[in-house]
């Protein structure tokens, strides 16, 4: 039987139709752009009396919510705030997949415009790793594109980003914090396939949370929810396939879903989320040399964030955790502080460090004191 994951010719019948995709999808957004405005133009021809002039009785609306100048301000805000996680996310992939990051016409606005620290093309191994990692980062520069075609001039500059992976870089940080390596080692994300993965784990499931978070904000100005529900959407896809490639690849290599595991655990700790349901069981974990301060280590009896090591049901089977949901089988939301606590890496209050050194533009920019 062909091998799917390494036949040249069957990856490359994949990688077409997945372009393909890409393609249909990038045109789909342009036309779906405007249907804000074609909706709202259909509203008002019907609230001219447009078309039949004896209509059947509709339902009485439920009122809208009263939009105010604030309203509106605090909504371009937590896009400007989304937008900058684009921006990081989107450098990774691009470096990662292509070796470049993002064009000049996609990095101004206003604020403070930053320049990236590391990033470099990874050479992959595994064919269909490679594809998965062009494909989230065509779909992450588009998001780019989308959120500041959406904002206009109200978009945000891209602000300091570092995606370095030497021993000083914001990964190793983030390793180190998590325990998966020591003072002075480097965790590399551009290093081979496997590092990739967890490189990009560590972005994933916050992107997802994030955006979860901010959709109920989103209820004034028109299109704003559905903008926000399409990301949210894409982002949930890009973290179930980057967490299903670890559990596989765990098969052979457990290392990966530990080294997830951890991840989870110390985004959990940085956050400050825990769950309403659960009871609390402090667990005793390594305390890694080199922590950096304001990340507290040692106990993480938080767990709305989840790895992806199986567990075993009632009938003895094992079931695996490639959705992090409650017990309603629903994901959880973080605040736009419990996001920049991991963004900043830092569970206090403060408003830079790092991924983004310099801290970010726009309002929204100081992390939550989840210690």
């Amino acid at each position: 039987m062909t091998d799917l994951m390494t036949d040249p010719e069957v990856a490359n019948t994949i990688l077409t139709a997945s372009a393909e995709r890409r393609a249909e999808r990038r045109r789909f957004i342009k036309l779906a752009s405007g249907g804000v405005a074609v909706a709202g133009g259909l509203t008002l021809l019907a609230a001219c009396g447009g078309g039949d002039s004896n209509p059947a009785p509709s339902p009485t609306p439920t009122p809208s919510p009263t939009p105010s100048a604030s309203s509106i301000a605090a909504e371009v805000d937590v896009l400007n705030f989304a937008l900058q996680l684009e921006y990081l996310e989107a450098q990774f992939y691009a470096y990662a997949a292509t070796g470049a990051g993002l064009p000049a016409n996609l990095l101004s606005g206003t604020g403070t415009q930053g320049a990236v620290t590391g990033g470099r093309r990874v050479t992959f191994t595994d064919p269909v790793v490679a594809a998965y990692a062009r494909e989230i980062a065509a779909d992450e520069v588009a998001h780019v594109t989308f959120l500041r075609s959406v904002l206009g001039s109200s978009a945000v500059a891209m602000p300091a980003i570092n995606i370095d992976g030497s021993a000083s870089g914001a990964f190793s940080t983030a390793a180190r914090a998590a325990g998966l390596i020591g003072t002075g080692a480097a965790f590399d994300p551009y290093a081979n396939d496997e590092n990739f993965l967890l490189g990009a784990f560590i972005f994933e499931d916050v992107g997802v949370t994030a955006y979860k978070g901010a959709s109920a904000t989103l209820i004034y100005t028109a299109g704003y929810q559905e903008v926000t529900a399409g990301l949210l959407a894409a982002e949930a896809y890009h973290a179930g396939l980057i967490r299903t490639t670890l559990y596989q690849k765990g098969l052979a290599t457990p290392s990966l879903r530990t080294s997830a595991d951890a991840i989870s655990n110390a985004r959990d700790v940085l956050d400050g989320v825990q769950s309403s349901t659960a009871t609390p069981t402090p667990t005793p974990t390594p305390t890694p040399s080199g922590t950096p301060t304001g990340f507290p280590t040692g106990v993480n009896n938080r767990d709305d964030d989840q790895g992806i090591s199986p567990t075993t049901n009632a009938a003895g089977q094992l079931v695996s955790n490639i959705v992090p949901t409650d017990a309603n089988g629903i994901a959880f939301s973080r605040t736009v502080g419990q996001v920049l606590n991991i963004a900043f890496l830092n569970n206090a209050a403060v408003t830079s460090g790092g991924f983004f050194p310099a801290g970010v533009n726009g309002n929204l920019k100081t992390s939550a004191a989840s210690n």
